[in-house]
């Protein structure tokens, strides 16, 4: 089994002026004449910590981390309701990440990143090819509103009282639901629930949380963290290595700001076009990548990570059958053992 290399501290951090009045914390390690390597870490909205420098051979790999607008050490922090959401988007991130590159003097670098850092990669290395070297993706996500639409209503066929709990904590008014053609009893009614309801009731619960994560009353947005948080860990629930309460519990801050930011990615479809980035896929010609995808992740099927790889001419897709969405020690060996063969490229 791989073990993850030794703890290690940066050697350079700092904060970086990307306009918009945020600022985005940033941080290298390993070699600093090593192969230059970014991570992009998941929710959107997770932050960054310490334990994403060790996949990462510290003697060959000049390592890359940073948190992402709003979330972790970068400001104004999205838990803040006053955070100016309209300035968090995909494309702000793709341009942060091009003025954190020239910041470092890197001229190309290796992509890693899992579940929604493989949306943000696969978006940035579509609009900069020639800064990528390679990239290494696990849990792969092209948050397509079908996928979306998968996770937060299609996978509720599995949890059905559960997916009514969430539906509930939406703070969906009267008049939403008469929009929808739905009555305030009907929302939790079980047929409607083991159903799985419709995409527009599933697109009105989305909007629902976005507008929670918004309040000013702090009461308001702790609730709806929680509401949230619960329905990620059910359907993580079932796989392999599944961790209870990996999201739930306490609502702190950055979970908030996490939940927040998913909700305002959620709602406006990442800011891509549906399958654009299956679709463009062969705009990565040239770039050797290895995708990594659990066979029973229940959160992001494996049909969108092969349907990646069909586009992408130097992918090479591995589906272990003993993993899920979270890590195993199969997806850390597999995904390691990509870093390693690429770190002498």
């Amino acid at each position: 089994m791989a073990e993850l290399y030794p703890p290690i501290e940066p050697y350079d951090q700092g904060i970086l002026d990307v306009g918009d009045g945020n600022l985005v914390y940033w941080e290298t390690s390993g070699n600093p004449d090593g192969k230059p390597a970014v991570f992009l870490h998941g929710g959107p909205g997770q932050g960054t910590v310490p334990g994403m420098r060790r996949g990462f051979d510290p003697e060959r790999y000049r390592i890359v981390l940073f948190d992402q607008r709003g979330c972790g050490r970068s400001t104004p922090h999205a838990s803040d309701p006053d955070a100016d959401m309209s300035v968090n988007t995909t494309p702000h991130l793709i341009a942060d990440m091009e003025r954190l590159r020239e910041h470092l003097g890197i001229t190309r670098w290796l992509l890693h990143g899992g579940s929604w850092g493989s949306t943000l990669g696969l978006a940035y290395a579509q609009a900069h090819p020639d800064r990528v070297s390679e990239i290494v993706l696990v849990a792969i996500t092209t948050s397509r509103r079908s996928e979306t639409d998968w996770l937060y209503r299609g996978a509720a066929r599995f949890f059905p009282a559960d997916w009514a709990r969430f539906v509930a904590g939406a703070g969906l008014s009267a008049a939403d639901l008469r929009g929808l053609g739905l009555d305030q009893p009907g929302l939790t009614d079980p047929g409607l629930a083991g159903s799985a309801g419709t995409p527009e009731l599933g697109a009105a619960v989305l909007a629902g949380y976005a507008r929670l994560m918004d309040d000013q009353d702090p009461k308001v947005r702790a609730q709806a963290t929680l509401d949230w948080a619960a329905w990620e860990d059910t359907v993580l629930s079932l796989e392999p290595n599944a961790r209870p309460g990996a999201f739930s519990g306490h609502a702190d801050l950055d979970l908030q700001a996490m939940v927040r930011i998913c909700a305002h990615y959620a709602v406006h479809g990442a800011w891509l076009e549906e399958g654009q980035l299956i679709r463009d896929a062969a705009r990565l010609a040239g770039i050797p990548g290895v995708l990594i995808h659990g066979r029973q992740d229940l959160s992001c099927p494996l049909d969108s990570a092969w349907a990646l790889a069909q586009g992408w001419p130097d992918a090479e897709l591995l589906a272990p059958a003993d993993s899920g969405h979270r890590g195993s020690p199969t997806k850390r060996e597999l995904t390691m053992d990509a870093l390693n063969r690429f770190a002498s490229r």
